[in-house]
């Protein structure tokens, strides 16, 4: 299912990702509902092989926005991004999803497509202050599961 378009108007704030920097942050809205990650047989076989339990985890971003919980960890906007919003989360934090909730990265874990631990990994848009609003991103992703610009 692809992200809710209007999801800061159904969702509320749950938390904040500060970026190591102190200067940048983007939102965690929520609540979160079981979506394409859940049907996705590589994500759930990741999720047993960790022994976590694949719960709704919400949307990770303010203006560059990505629902995790239709994330399936395909890793194309990580890819096709010209400035380097994304990284694995897991590659920096590698904690269940749910825990990234008022987590501070830095912006050093992995930006190779290829590069997630597993598919419980989720793409962060911890640079999205860097975004120049091309729509690589949302063009590409297997799910839908991005959208930029998305709080005025």
């Amino acid at each position: 299912m692809p992200i809710d378009q209007d999801f800061p108007r159904n969702h509320q704030v749950i938390g904040r990702h500060n970026h190591g920097d102190g200067k940048h942050y983007h939102f965690i809205w929520g609540p979160g509902s079981i979506s394409d990650a859940a049907a996705n047989g590589d994500v759930r076989a990741a999720y047993a092989a960790r022994n976590e339990e694949l719960v709704p985890i919400g949307v990770h971003g303010t203006m560059v926005a990505v629902d995790w919980d239709s994330c399936i960890a395909d890793g194309s906007c990580i890819q096709v991004c010209p400035v380097n919003v994304f990284q694995w989360y897991r590659t920096e934090n590698d904690v269940p999803a749910v825990d990234m909730v008022n987590a501070t990265s830095y912006g050093n874990g992995s930006d190779g497509k290829d590069n997630r631990l597993d598919y419980t990994d989720k793409s962060e848009p911890i640079r999205e202050h860097e975004c120049i609003w091309c729509m690589a991103c949302v063009t590409v992703c297997p799910t839908k599961a991005i959208k930029v610009d998305c709080v005025s």
